[in-house]
């Protein structure tokens, strides 16, 4: 069984209000309990496996609230219909009416709140047309870096297939998280490092910021929370899709548009067996 893990930040003079919590489900998906200490509520992302995200709440002592949904797939939004039957009335938050149980539509730059918690919605279609990922801050510690739930658009050192979009959308999706503080921590929806990490590789085998992520992976079953957004710059090559030899291992012409980059590495990556 694997042991849940407190992602937790704090300094020595303000208590952190925001806690989060991976909770492993499914062969490798990641659902979350996004904490505030302060009142003991928590929001459920992508709950799919509502008996052990609940388990996970009661271990920790919080009360379950909301249910927060990155995007429609259904190994993301698949225990929302089980979660509202266990908490009836709670809002589930989703990007469309695709996601199951929805209560609370959101859209691109919209805000909500738990507790102490501020979450800001970025829409970010590609994977699906209705993903959308959830940046957080604690407003009652301005020294907790803050994290953002990526779904299945950013994944560590990768990104998601591009099932409802194109290279273009997933270019403008990474981009647009690229925007956050560097020191943003990335929170995505499964544990796909280590093979996201292999074919990196091979697109940029000099780039010195492997290293990192190769210990972090072998130091830990789960690695997401571990990261960040100025992290994924550097070793991410779905968003280095500017340098020189990305661009030439993606096998495009010198004057290729990024989009072009974007489809032809996610070409190789979903032929990629390393």
């Amino acid at each position: 069984m694997q042991r849940l893990q407190r992602r937790a930040f704090s300094s020595s003079t303000i208590r952190s209000a925001m806690q989060i919590v991976p909770v492993p489900v499914r062969q490798d998906n990641y659902a979350y309990l996004l904490i505030d200490e302060v009142s003991k509520t928590a929001a459920a992302v992508d709950p799919y496996d509502v008996n052990k995200v609940v388990a996970a709440a009661d271990n920790l002592g919080v009360q379950l609230v909301a249910g927060i949904t990155t995007h429609h797939h259904f190994d993301h939004s698949g225990g929302n219909k089980e979660f509202v039957s266990k908490f009836p009335g709670v809002p589930i938050y989703g990007g469309s009416d695709k996601v199951p149980a929805l209560t609370n539509l959101v859209k691109d730059k919209d805000e909500f709140t738990l507790g102490d918690i501020h979450i800001k919605c970025l829409s970010t279609p590609c994977h699906t047309q209705d993903s959308i990922c959830y940046h957080v801050t604690d407003t009652a510690n301005k020294n907790h870096p803050g994290g953002v739930f990526t779904g299945d658009t950013l994944f560590i050192a990768g990104c998601g297939r591009f099932f409802e979009g194109v290279g273009s959308e997933m270019d403008a999706a990474l981009s647009y998280l690229g925007t956050l503080p560097d020191s943003t921590i990335v929170y995505n929806g499964h544990e796909y490092t280590n093979g996201s990490l292999a074919f990196a590789k091979t697109i940029e085998p000099e780039n010195k910021a492997f290293a990192k992520l190769d210990e972090l992976v072998k130091s830990n079953e789960i690695v997401t929370g571990l990261t960040t957004i100025g992290e994924e710059k550097e070793w991410n090559i779905f968003m280095r899709l500017g340098n020189a030899t990305v661009r030439q291992a993606a096998g495009v012409s010198a004057e290729a548009s990024a989009s072009a980059v974007m489809d032809a590495l996610r070409e190789k990556k979903n032929n990629f067996r390393g």
